[in-house]
């Protein structure tokens, strides 16, 4: 699927309110929901498209060229519905009661929850964060740690939280990655989560193969692929002004550093792009069933995405010329934008560097999510 230029008109067009509101505007939600954006990882039997990963983050890149609050937060909501394809089918019937385009937020992260195991489930209660296009979703997916089990997520539908205004941010505002709060425990069913060794092992009942691939490949690329859309529309906006708006006459089209940084704007991020293309290639190749050294390596590609597509930022923002340091200048923003998703623990390659060399060298994987 190929979203159409007027809906990334649209998003283009909404991307100043989407940051002045903190939440993406709703006719851009309305557009992509017509688009069918959010049915992409949605069964078909329940209506969706049962796509490939590599078209789906083609279309988050080409949104993110237009917004990247847009391509994060409703990214992130879309790629939910492949998780919940792995989940209990009594699961899938609620959150596909009423069609395939289930808004779905998320956070992962358990440090807050409140797990008490009960008869036929548990009772959930904490606080969670970043949990970005939160105010748009009737459900979301929780992290906690189930005691003498380790990590699972839970599916728990809009009446049984609350959403808190915390998103006043440097950047991606438009995201809207508001805090989830449970004050009083809820009874979440086990039928209502998911084993974190399930998902790596790819456990589930749907009969296409695509299916087969662990659900954190999917969602490690979306919160950076993003990243990659703005170092793109960076460029677009230098190709439209390098001329215009600095007294310093060396920042020009035929300055030989200007150029050289440019080249390796792009480079970074297209060298990203085409790396996770073949990724996902190379997981198509192999039944979507990758190797484990090779999960491993392409957690570790992801994670190095939001760092090249920084260093992308700085080489363009450093010849930017001096209208760029007043507050809302539109390459400031980007970059901004793109520090941001630094902050995401996904983007963080420390830790995946040191897995992926420890594999390398034959020892134990100690990464799960992957």
């Amino acid at each position: 699927m190929a979203i159409s230029a007027a809906t990334l008109d649209l998003v283009a067009t909404r991307a100043d309110q989407g940051r002045r509101d903190r939440r993406i505007a709703q006719d851009v939600v309305d557009a992509l929901t017509a688009e069918g954006f959010f049915r992409h990882f949605t069964p078909a039997s329940y209506g969706g498209r049962e796509g490939k990963p590599q078209d789906f983050f083609t279309d988050q890149i080409a949104l993110a060229e237009r917004d990247m609050s847009t391509a994060w937060a409703m990214g992130i909501i879309a790629v939910h519905s492949y998780q919940i394809a792995l989940m209990d089918r009594r699961a899938q019937d609620e959150v596909f009661a009423d069609g395939p385009d289930a808004m779905v937020s998320s956070s992962y992260n358990p440090v807050g929850a409140k797990v008490e195991v009960v008869d036929g489930g548990v009772m959930l209660s904490g606080r969670w964060g970043w949990s970005s296009g939160s105010l748009h979703c009737n459900w979301v997916l929780l992290g906690g740690i189930v005691p003498g089990e380790g990590h699972r997520t839970f599916l728990v539908p809009a009446s049984d939280y609350r959403i808190e205004d915390t998103w006043h941010t440097m950047g991606l505002q438009g995201t809207g990655s508001n805090d989830v709060v449970i004050d009083t425990p809820v009874f979440v069913p086990d039928y209502r989560s998911h084993k974190q060794l399930d998902g790596f092992n790819g456990i589930h009942e749907q009969s296409n193969p695509v299916y087969d691939l662990p659900w954190a490949q999917t969602f490690i690329r979306v919160v950076n692929t993003s990243a990659i859309g703005a170092v793109r529309h960076a460029i677009n906006l230098f190709r439209a002004r390098i001329n215009l708006g600095s007294t310093d006459t060396t920042k020009s089209s035929t300055d030989p550093d200007v150029l050289d940084r440019i080249a390796r704007a792009a480079e970074l991020a297209e060298s990203s792009a085409r790396t996770m293309i073949a990724n996902f290639r190379e997981m198509e190749a192999a039944g979507w069933k990758p190797a484990l050294i090779d999960r491993v390596r392409y957690r570790y590609d992801a994670a190095l995405v939001a760092d090249r597509c920084i260093e992308a930022m700085e080489l363009l923002m450093d010849v930017a010329g001096g209208r760029s340091v007043f507050a809302g200048n539109d390459l400031q923003n980007l970059w901004l934008d793109v520090r941001m998703a630094r902050a995401h623990v996904a983007n963080n390659p420390v830790g995946f560097a040191r897995n992926y060399a420890k594999v390398l060298m034959g020892g134990e994987n100690t990464d799960y999510f992957l």
